[in-house]
């Protein structure tokens, strides 16, 4: 199965009250994005990596250039339609989307998530963490939805079948990687100040 990684990196970032584009704020002094390519680099499982980003982000694509990397510019006119967008406009198949605000992801998390797309074998699959792991980190979510009594908020990670990217509704897989790395994505200037004290050995 040829998997292609789409990293997410067109988003406007409104709530880091900063000029600076939120994939190349620092963290631990490298650019967030850096260290989700460097994850999906080392992952056995990803075939190819594409960053996708929009009029928000030209930094972002010249700094994603520089490393080597394909880049698509999108839209801009949100997630889940970027995806869409890059998906049919490359002509994706089994396509893994991450946010790039993820500093604390490693490959090990990246393949047990194809693993599991793999053997669930649903068209789609969503990563979550548990809401206790977010609020412990001391991070809100804007969102949340409930499994098994268990109150749960979305990764930015996702697998699916991009043959299937205009069906309305796919069935999909769950799966909760609870753990704090995979429940740290940078949204405010207090995350990236709970990303720096965890990328110190110490807060291990």
């Amino acid at each position: 199965m040829g998997v292609t990684a789409l990293v997410m990196a067109g988003g406007k970032g409104t709530r880091m009250k900063t000029m600076e584009e939120k994939p190349l704020l620092k963290v631990g002094g490298k650019p967030i994005i850096e260290y989700v390519l460097n994850a999906l680099r080392a992952a056995k499982k990803v075939d190819e990596i594409i960053v996708a980003t929009s009029e928000r982000t030209p930094k972002t694509a010249t700094m994603a250039k520089k490393l080597s990397m394909r880049v698509l510019k999108t839209s801009g006119r949100g997630f889940v339609p970027d995806i869409q967008c890059a998906i049919k406009k490359l002509g994706l198949s089994t396509v893994l989307t991450i946010s790039a605000d993820l500093p604390l992801i490693k490959s090990e998390f990246i393949d047990r998530i194809i693993e599991r797309y793999e053997e669930c074998g649903k068209p789609a699959l969503t990563v979550a963490v548990q809401m206790e792991t977010r609020e412990r980190l001391g991070l809100s979510s804007d969102y949340a939805f409930e499994v098994n009594g268990k109150r749960l908020v979305p990764a930015g990670i996702n697998v699916i079948d991009g043959k299937r990217i205009d069906e309305k509704e796919l069935e999909e897989e769950v799966f909760v990687l609870d753990d704090e790395r995979v429940a740290l994505n940078v949204n405010t200037l207090e995350d990236v100040r709970v990303a720096e004290l965890m990328l110190q050995p110490r807060s291990r």
